[in-house]
């Protein structure tokens, strides 16, 4: 709080105070520790498109893996667009079996992360 009160000055009441009202308003949603997914033995990065017709089954799928960091629904020809971080490319492939169940993927690897985790 008192590195950002420098910043916008402030004291460190009033930043705190004000950060308070933001997490309670739900601006603020929470914080997190941003893992480099290299770092513990996760390397492989895909993203997967998936064409379905049981959305809510897929959505519960999707909470319950331990594979998926990320599940969107989307507009268009595509319902969800999952990102799936892994060790291997063999539990990759598990995850895209398991996933036809629900209907049809499209697989992206993903080479690298130009812009993650942009600030908004």
């Amino acid at each position: 709080m008192t590195e950002l009160g420098g910043r916008v000055s402030l004291s460190v009441p009033a930043v705190t105070e004000r950060v308070r009202k933001l997490e309670e308003s739900g601006v603020i949603q929470g914080y997190r520790a941003d893992i480099n997914p290299a770092k513990i033995h996760k390397s492989v990065q895909a993203f997967v498109l998936v064409k379905t017709h049981r959305c809510k089954a897929f959505r519960e799928f999707c909470k319950e893996s331990p594979l998926v960091t990320e599940c969107h629904r989307l507009t268009g020809e595509y319902s969800y667009l999952v990102k799936v971080v892994t060790e291997t490319s063999e539990m990759l492939e598990g995850f895209i079996d398991l996933v036809m169940e629900y209907g049809e993927p499209y697989t992206m690897m993903n080479l690298s992360s130009p812009v993650s985790h942009k600030r908004i």
